[in-house]
């Protein structure tokens, strides 16, 4: 397989593992409502996506991301040029002296290839991430989505009208933008969309229906290559519905008229059924198959199709999805002109109804005007569900006043039932002196100690004083009560479960002997030097 190489790669291919694991601090005077599970993150992404991991690793859904398409646009509000203070900063610490060679392009791709990988490791096996950009990056991204994800994950490159005027200063107006679609792995089941019914444009006494050929139209299909789709269909003549519909029977009579599937171009294709299905079918009369005569004698073999969704296509032109949608939106929240270019909440509504439940979790780590956050929740209303949302967004002039003001006001506006806790991004775990922050509690310590030693999440149901987990036969216990208080000694020995398991026991120092550690099968962890780096 190919793969694409620019200035600075070699620096950031393993950036993700040297980000800085911060602890994340919730402020309760930005927030909306008590204890909600959706999370608006203030903060750089990366490191925001790296706080997110030994809670959320392997557990999302659905990733929709709208990084900056790297126009060149000075004036966004989301600096487009990817050479904002915070962004320059991290390339000259992260790529050193090279950056000050890099391209435009070099900048976006260093700044895209270790955040890729961090959503990658928090997406579900089950799960899919959507894209949005335009053309100055989607070969690229396509390259950088191949070898993060793999070439076999490539799912789609959606076409979405996004102007219909398009862009009227060049020779060639674009109207036009792609959502690039992949995959975790090969077992995602996604959504077909409801059509309400409007492609059923035919009624009989079972209900509505679409009329749709039985044999394969696709001219690649056919004899040669499907010789167990291509057989006899027997039509009675003799038999016909009010509709005008013939039946057919399963075995050849003296009356009936046999049909082979013919192309366009007369050659021999095949059926989209084979034998047992259509048999099945005939089982049930005009109900469920028939044939028709056309004015120059040639039959044809129909299905009556009565389901109601379609499989989603890679073109979108709905006017929903128009790029105005969104700015109007947002003027009727009272934000005005505030974001440029905010994605129209139906896009995003439209991923979700394709690839999430009524239970799935969805994050947005480029969260701009927060119409993601807002689409979970105005899809929750309509059908009754449960999605939470995390959105992280970087600009501060954006993360409190643009993203999270708008989530506040749509929950007003419309009444949503959920809200949000607001956060920012604290002290790292490890200070400076390779000690444990003092603001860390327990509870974010565990998590994090959970992570690294079984690297699944931790669940707070199953916590008890200080055991925090078991994993394959082993239990991990933490001591972290305060200053001078996290020894293991001879009365922790009593919190221990009775079992014969392995116990991982992390504390400040051990006064046990090897033989007692032996005879309860405990493995002394010292904080905060046996403590994994992620």
């Amino acid at each position: 397989m190919p793969s694409l190489n620019w200035i600075g790669k070699e620096a950031v291919v393993n950036h993700d593992k040297e980000v800085p694991f911060k602890l994340l601090k919730k402020v309760k005077t930005a927030s909306v409502g008590e204890n909600s599970e959706n999370l608006i993150i203030h903060g750089d992404n990366l490191e925001a996506l790296k706080a997110l991991m030994p809670h959320y690793a392997g557990r999302v859904k659905c990733i929709y991301i709208d990084p900056p398409y790297n126009t060149g646009n000075e004036a966004w509000v989301y600096n487009d040029k990817v050479n904002s203070p915070k962004i320059k900063q991290w390339l000259g610490k992260v790529v050193g002296r090279e950056a000050e060679d890099l391209t435009r392009h070099d900048k976006w791709l260093c700044m895209m290839y270790p955040r890729l990988k961090l959503l990658r490791d928090l997406l579900a096996e089950d799960g899919a991430i959507f894209i949005s950009l335009d053309d100055n990056e989607v070969a690229a991204l396509r390259f950088l989505m191949d070898e993060i994800f793999g070439e076999n994950k490539f799912l789609a490159q959606i076409i979405v009208e996004a102007n219909r005027r398009g862009q009227t200063y060049k020779q060639i107006s674009k109207t036009h933008e792609y959502i690039l679609c992949y995959t975790k792995s090969d077992d995602i089941q996604l959504n077909e969309l409801s059509t309400g019914g409007e492609n059923l444009n035919q009624k009989d006494e079972f209900g509505n229906y679409f009329a749709r050929e039985l044999r394969n139209r696709n001219p690649k299909f056919g004899r040669h290559n499907r010789p167990n789709l291509f057989y006899e269909i027997f039509v009675d003549p003799k038999q016909v519905d009010g509709d005008s519909n013939y039946k057919l029977v399963l075995n050849k009579t003296k009356d009936s008229i046999a049909v082979i599937p013919k192309n366009s171009t007369g050659k021999d294709s095949c059926w989209r059924w084979g034998r047992a299905k259509l048999n099945e079918a005939i089982a049930f009369g005009t109900r469920s198959i028939f044939a028709t005569k056309t004015r120059n004698g040639e039959w044809r073999i129909f299905e009556k199709y009565r389901k109601e969704t379609v499989k989603p296509k890679t073109l979108w032109t709905e006017t929903e999805f128009i790029s105005e949608q969104g700015t109007n939106l947002l003027r009727e929240l009272d934000l005005g002109e505030k974001f440029q270019f905010p994605k129209p909440i139906k896009l995003i509504e439209r991923i979700l109804q394709i690839v999430t439940n009524k239970d799935s979790l969805i994050l947005d780590s480029f969260a701009g005007s927060g119409t993601t956050g807002h689409a979970v929740l105005d899809l929750n209303k309509e059908d009754g569900g449960n999605r939470k949302f995390i959105m992280v967004e970087m600009e501060d002039a954006v993360a409190k006043d643009i993203t999270a003001e708008r989530v506040k006001r749509a929950i007003k506006k419309y009444g949503y039932k959920d809200g949000f806790e607001y956060c920012e991004l604290d002290k790292p775990l490890f200070n400076e002196r390779g000690k444990i922050e003092e603001t860390c509690d327990f509870k974010q310590f565990a998590t994090y100690i959970y992570f690294t030693e079984t690297q699944t999440n931790i669940d707070p149901k199953k916590m008890a004083a200080n055991f925090i987990g078991e994993l394959h036969d082993i239990e991990y216990y933490l001591i972290f009560n305060g200053k001078d208080e996290n020894d293991l000694d001879a009365s922790f020995i009593k919190k221990l479960k009775p079992t014969k398991n392995k116990k991982v026991v992390y504390a400040d120092r051990c006064l046990l002997d090897d033989d007692t550690l032996n005879k309860y099968g405990i493995v002394f962890k010292q904080i905060p030097y046996e403590v994994k780096v992620y």
